[in-house]
């Protein structure tokens, strides 16, 4: 990170509440006005969603609606909580709390449960790894340790979908779950584990939600004393809440709408841990008057990587595919993806590691590039590549930073430095604050120049290299920050879990990689069985496969290289072919959805044998519906009924619309339901625009359908006629 680019992260704060929504887009500034009522904010990939939102808290607290101590802001991680409460406190709007669903619970629970149960909460368990093989020797369980953390994963997914051990076998058939072990045997195991806590008085991360959701339940004051505290509830990453996340939203809302949530279903990649989608597609259900703003304007990638992440999901089925947003770049164009085939995995990672130090060597930072893989067993070998190629690197989503062994004792010489002040002999002839830490590391282990090969000793050096990064860092944004300045922001930065950036290559899998951005992301083993991965049996898991490619092509701002190999092992079989779902999107691949070069990208690279010759045409799927106004690819509900873009020019006839809304505004006072229950306004503006004449061009107009057609369709097609008063229409 540059000086300049750190001093950017303190700007001036806004002198109004108007000054807030000042370089916000039209759709953002939607968001940040809209304070009354639920909202509901449909957010594309690199649309400026946290933006959005901590505008919308700011100004409703500038402008006085939203005292700060009434709102409440949810996130998943503790990093994005951090982030959101940074950005609050630089838009004037101090004392609003941003914490993530646990961290709120906890607090909550460790207030009230002397009131609520008596006594001291128990002791929060930090991992339930051992307890779970414990519960598996009481049951005589041989598990190892992969399998023990699978177990382990399978309870937490058990407690997050209020599943009790008694229920478990089932449940986990009918979410088509990959069990570790045989359900009955998983079943048994998670009864002891349960067991056993209640035994040694200790509570799991999962009983956090748990308790807290049976408290609130059971004590209405308890229940209402929260609700008199938090009003206003913002909600980021809404696609990724579990049904228990879900319930306790609800317990605190109470029978209030002062809600907004924020996510997009094409990013939903954690449905194994128990998250669905299905709460952000079924918001405007459950709230039929709430206000939908859709972001799809992407200011982080470039039309060439935006191009190729809409033709991924304009290939994709099920019930997020068809709330999916289309995104528009609003970056300058840049250079097409890069597709290359490799004969194996090593020649593809030599391969990566030659491109990457080639790019440094042109200039661009080792922190802006990262290698995105789709499970963490493909790392060790991008490890061995990148430090033969003399390139420094960062492992994301292994131990959490400030956890690891050397960071612990780093922070104690540091402390103690920081406390002698110029009374350390180390720190003599040592003024600047980059000086110090590197001579107080130095002791540590940290040495100017990284250690050949890979491996712990490498880890190790990064570990201390991020935290002499963050010294220059502070030192730019501060010229006059001390070594004790320099402790205090590590320990803040603990507490949020806010790892400094180490400038290095990132190596992550594609979950860890959610949330975070690139200049270069190199996607590598693009390939059958791996992506999609060999376990991904059904439809879902298969598109949740596809979304997930999704989030890796959209971490990338500038350039995005995809690689496959055709064997694992040099001298091995041939046998493996690019993944399915860049057909028809990369050149010389199948078409799978009648696309032209629409979606076609990039020139494609061959490191060794064409690739062309291996591929299988898949199963043709549907062509994706096209305005027929402009041609563009429509992805908007509202849209698709209609056939055209919002924006395009319509030919409707006025007064038959006007006709059609009287018309339905009688039917829905005769059933006793809202008008939306009879047509919606798209589909009654799409019957406006087609004037059909028969009941075959009315069925074909989204929105209608042969039930409704029985239902409304010859007074329908009498109003489309001028005939008014035909047809009865009075089935209920």
């Amino acid at each position: 990170m540059t000086a300049a680019t750190h001093s950017s992260l303190f700007p001036q704060v806004p002198d109004s509440a108007d000054a807030v929504l000042e370089g916000l887009d039209p759709e953002q500034r939607e968001v940040a006005t809209a304070l009354q009522g639920p909202v509901c904010v449909l957010a594309g990939a690199g649309t400026g969603k946290t933006r959005a939102i901590t505008h919308r808290i700011a100004y409703g607290v500038r402008a006085g609606f939203f005292p700060p101590s009434s709102v409440l802001a949810v996130t998943f991680t503790n990093r994005a909580a951090g982030e959101m409460r940074g950005r609050l406190r630089q838009l004037g709007a101090q004392g609003v709390q941003a914490r993530t669903f646990h961290s709120a619970a906890l607090r909550q629970l460790q207030y009230f449960w002397p009131k609520a149960i008596g006594g001291s909460l128990p002791r929060l368990l930090d991992r339930k790894i051992q307890l779970v093989a414990d519960a598996a020797a009481a049951c005589r369980l041989r598990l190892d340790r992969g399998e023990l953390r699978d177990a382990a994963a399978e309870i937490e997914w058990s407690k997050v979908t209020q599943t009790v051990p008694a229920d478990y076998a089932l449940a986990a058939a009918k979410a088509g779950r990959e069990t570790p072990r045989d359900p009955a045997e998983i079943a048994q195991l998670y009864a002891a584990y349960e067991n056993l806590k209640r035994d040694r008085a200790v509570i799991d991360f999962e009983d956090v939600l748990l308790l807290t959701v049976a408290v609130l339940q059971d004590r209405h004051d308890i229940a209402e004393q929260v609700r008199s505290q938090y009003q206003h509830f913002v909600v980021d990453e809404y696609q990724d809440v579990s049904p228990l996340q879900q319930r306790l939203l609800e317990l605190w809302l109470g029978d209030r709408d002062s809600l907004c949530v924020v996510g997009d279903a094409s990013q939903t990649i954690y449905s194994f841990t128990g998250a669905t989608p299905d709460h952000l597609l079924d918001f405007r259900g459950r709230h039929p008057g709430a206000t939908v703003v859709k972001l799809v304007r992407d200011y982080r990638s470039t039309p060439q990587v935006v191009r190729l992440a809409n033709g991924l999901l304009s290939q994709a089925h099920g019930r997020a595919a068809d709330h999916r947003l289309e995104l528009v770049s609003q970056r300058a164009p840049g250079p097409e993806p890069v597709y290359t085939e490799y004969t194996d995995e090593p020649a593809e990672a030599e391969g990566a590691a030659r491109r990457i130090r080639e790019l440094i060597d042109a200039g661009v930072p080792p922190g802006e590039i990262a290698i995105l893989f789709r499970t963490n067993s493909q790392s060790e070998t991008y490890e061995q590549a990148l430090a033969d190629a003399g390139v420094p690197y960062q492992l994301r989503g292994a131990e959490r930073f400030f956890d690891r062994p050397e960071i612990r004792k780093a922070g104690i010489a540091l402390r103690g430095a920081a406390r002698f002040g110029g009374n350390d002999a180390l720190l003599d002839d040592v003024v600047d604050l980059p000086s110090q830490v590197r001579a107080v590391l130095s002791g540590e282990g940290w040495t100017t120049e990284p250690p050949a090969g890979s491996g712990a000793v490498r880890e190790r050096w990064e570990s201390l290299a991020a935290l002499v990064s963050l010294a220059h860092d502070l030192a730019a944004a501060r010229p006059a920050a001390t070594l004790s300045d320099f402790v205090t922001e590590l320990d803040e930065r603990a507490g949020a879990q806010h790892a400094p950036t180490v400038q290095g290559v990132t190596l992550a899998s594609l979950h860890s990689a959610k949330g975070l951005e690139w200049d270069v992301v190199f996607l590598v083993g693009v390939a059958e069985g791996m992506m999609p991965i060999t376990y991904a049996k059904t439809d879902e898991q298969i598109e949740e496969e596809r979304r997930l490619l999704y989030v890796g092509v959209t971490r990338a701002r500038e350039r995005l290289h995809l690689s496959w190999s055709l064997s694992r092992s040099p001298g091995g079989r041939a046998n493996r072919r690019p993944s399915r779902f860049l057909d028809g999107l990369r050149p010389g691949s199948p078409t799978t959805v009648g696309r032209s070069a629409a979606g076609a990208t990039g020139g494609i690279e061959r490191g060794y044998t064409s690739a062309a010759a291996t591929a299988v045409p898949r199963r043709a799927q549907r062509s994706p519906a096209r305005c027929r106004v402009c041609g563009r690819t429509l992805t908007d509900a509202g849209e698709m009924k209609l056939m055209r873009c919002e924006d395009c020019p319509s030919d409707m006839d006025e007064g038959l619309y006007e006709r059609l809304r009287e018309w339905r505004a009688e039917q829905a006072h005769r059933i006793g339901q809202p008008a939306f229950c009879v047509f919606t306004d798209k589909t009654l503006m799409a019957i406006a625009e087609a004037a059909p004449d028969d009941d075959g061009e009315l069925a074909r107009i989204p929105g209608v359908g042969v039930r409704k057609l029985n239902r409304y369709g010859t007074e329908v097609l009498a109003i489309c006629a001028g005939r008014e008063g035909a047809g009865a229409g009075d089935e209920v």
